[in-house]
């Protein structure tokens, strides 16, 4: 008989890497969404052009942002920028490093993994190109006005939302079932 248990490991990783390969194919197919609509935002819209969608509700207007989130701490200048670039790749790093080590049958996290790293990674390119984030897309209510964004940006928000419940929900089920199994 022969012993087949020395290549398991190798298959093993083979597998890992095979199944978060859709995932990566996914972060990179936003990336590139993200990077065209911003190129397109730079020629329709840079010289002050604008364009409603939905009056009153959704318009393109372009807008260039040095700082974070929401356009906070913009008045960094060059340090700022690159201060921003570091914690970008840090944040990268350590999204891909998350990535890695969760399990295969834990799609939602893998999914908000693969959102945070095209939008992190899309934002960084703009960051580390042009010193500032290409924003365009706007929503608004009445009054009500929803910070200028991207599709990076919104890429990171449903990300992030899928992380929190995640984290939020997975913890409730499994200490429901723990309770569960008690009786």
């Amino acid at each position: 008989m022969v012993d087949t248990s020395i290549n398991k490991p190798a298959s093993d990783l083979r597998t890992r890497f095979a199944w978060r390969a859709g995932y990566v194919l996914a972060a990179l197919g936003i990336y590139l969404a993200d990077q065209a609509s911003k190129a397109w935002a730079v020629r329709a819209l840079r010289f002050g052009d604008e364009r409603v969608v939905i009056p009153g509700f959704f318009q393109f207007i372009y807008t260039e942002n040095p700082g974070i989130a929401f356009g906070q701490l913009q008045e960094g200048g060059s340090f700022g920028r690159w201060f921003f670039v570091v914690l970008a790749v840090l944040a990268a790093i350590a999204v891909f490093y998350y990535f890695m080590r969760t399990p295969r049958n834990d799609d939602r996290v893998l999914g908000a993994c693969a959102l945070l790293l095209a939008g992190i990674l899309g934002n960084l390119t703009d960051r580390f190109r042009l010193g500032y984030v290409i924003d365009f897309i706007v929503l608004h209510a009445g009054s009500y006005h929803w910070p200028t964004f991207n599709v990076a940006d919104a890429s990171i928000t449903v990300g992030a939302l899928l992380l929190a419940y995640d984290l939020i929900f997975s913890h409730r089920s499994t200490r429901m079932n723990t309770e569960k199994s008690k009786y």
